[in-house]
């Protein structure tokens, strides 16, 4: 995320850094709970650990053809392109640059 210029906490926040009713799309940690928001609701609860929580995030918003937020694309189409090779090989400039950057490293 860091890499594709998206602050983590745009993806994972914690429970006092929400707002009530606040309409975001995100994970959140707090009060040993991981949950998952979209649009202010929460969708799923007592997610194990973060990382099921960001598969099980980027799958809600795959399957049910929730367009990825501005502030989470690349992150979003990194793991939907890359990591699970779904939608095709066009890919957006800086998935592109990263993608090309990760495989001359083998």
């Amino acid at each position: 995320m860091i890499y594709l210029g998206e602050p983590v906490h745009h993806l994972i926040k914690e429970c006092q850094d929400m707002q009530e009713n606040e309409a975001a799309m995100a994970i959140v940690s707090g009060n040993e709970d991981i949950k998952i928001v979209i649009d202010g609701t929460e969708v799923l609860r007592e997610v194990p650990t973060i990382a099921p929580a960001v598969a099980m995030f980027f799958g809600l918003t795959y399957a049910l053809n929730i367009k990825y937020p501005k502030n989470l694309q690349y992150t979003l189409e990194f793991v939907q392109k890359f990591l699970m090779e779904l939608g095709g090989k066009k890919m957006s400039p800086k998935i592109h640059g990263l993608n090309t950057q990760l495989y001359s490293q083998e």
